[in-house]
């Protein structure tokens, strides 16, 4: 029986990953949580790979604006504890899947960026996530996967769908900015495909490398809250464009998110769905539409 190991367990990421490895009978999962794995631990690590053919890292620093006066702590997770992940994984002939992001591009292309475009990030999450991407290249040439995500939401944590759903309860108008572009992703789609990339990893399907694991199409944060509005029958003209200069952030952010998805069809898998149909899926889901009824 196949052993998987997911990281960062108790995340909105986590929670999904768990949610669709646990309906596949033939596989057995282990679920470590932060307080139950330290990931920048290496002895640690190397306990919990142990035994494991797969192991999906799922954890994470996610405080984009805290690393930019954190960034040595944020490495410490994002990158050198990916590195303890790698050799552990190494060591036991284990496949490593380590999710990453947008932000280790400098965005601001004008069409979507490759997997094999050069990196430039930003800000000091940008470069701490791809301190661990560059741990999975260097040391799991063969064996390691990472899968580049952005703009996540999902029902089990903070994120911009679940603000906008409870800010349509509290204000009569919103201002949300138009001028960034990229591709909103059900973090519950996500994680299918990511069980489905670790499953060709497994049986020689998926060559190792880079993925971008984001919804097709591409959109700005004003016209996904317009989108998340009408699908909830509110009138999406509360909604109002601003600029990103209005609303200030300690991180510089990326004005181009958007991703492209070629490498997906050498593994035998289709690109996720388009934004549109995976956000109407996502707020019609039994699993999501409880956390994130409007008030």
């Amino acid at each position: 029986m196949t052993r998987v190991l997911v990281t960062g367990a108790g995340g909105m990421l986590g929670r999904d990953l768990l949610a669709v490895l646990r309906q596949q009978p033939d596989l057995k999962v282990t679920a470590a949580r932060r307080a139950e794995l330290d990931i920048t631990d290496p002895a640690a690590v190397n306990a919990a790979v142990t035994g494991h053919d797969l192991v999906i890292n799922a954890a994470a620093w996610t405080d984009v604006d805290g690393a930019e006066t954190q960034e040595a702590a944020a490495t410490a997770v994002n990158g050198t504890a990916v590195a303890h992940l790698a050799r552990a994984c190494a060591t036991e002939d284990a496949r490593l899947i380590q999710v990453s992001t947008d932000y280790v591009f400098a965005g601001n292309a004008t069409s979507p960026y490759p997997e094999d475009a050069p990196t430039a990030p930003v800000n000091a999450y940008g470069r701490s996530k791809l301190v661990g991407e560059e741990a999975v290249r260097d040391l799991l040439p063969e064996t390691g996967y990472v899968v580049r995500t952005a703009w996540l939401y999902g029902a089990h944590g903070p994120n911009f769908v679940a603000t906008m759903l409870r800010l349509a309860g509290e204000r009569e108008h919103l201002a949300v900015v138009d001028d960034q572009h990229g591709q909103p992703t059900w973090s519950y789609a996500l994680a299918g495909r990511l069980v489905e990339l670790g499953t060709a990893a497994l049986t020689g399907r998926a060559a190792p490398g880079i993925y971008h694991g984001t919804a097709s199409g591409q959109t700005t944060w004003y016209r996904l809250a317009q989108a998340v509005f009408s699908r909830r029958g509110l009138d999406p003209d509360r909604v109002h464009p601003t600029t990103s200069d209005r609303y200030p952030r300690p991180a510089r952010r990326p004005t181009y998110s958007v991703l492209s998805h070629d490498r997906w069809a050498a593994a035998g898998l289709a690109p996720l769905p388009d934004w549109h149909t995976t956000l109407t899926h996502a707020l019609s889901a039994a699993d999501v539409s409880a956390p994130w009824k409007a008030s």
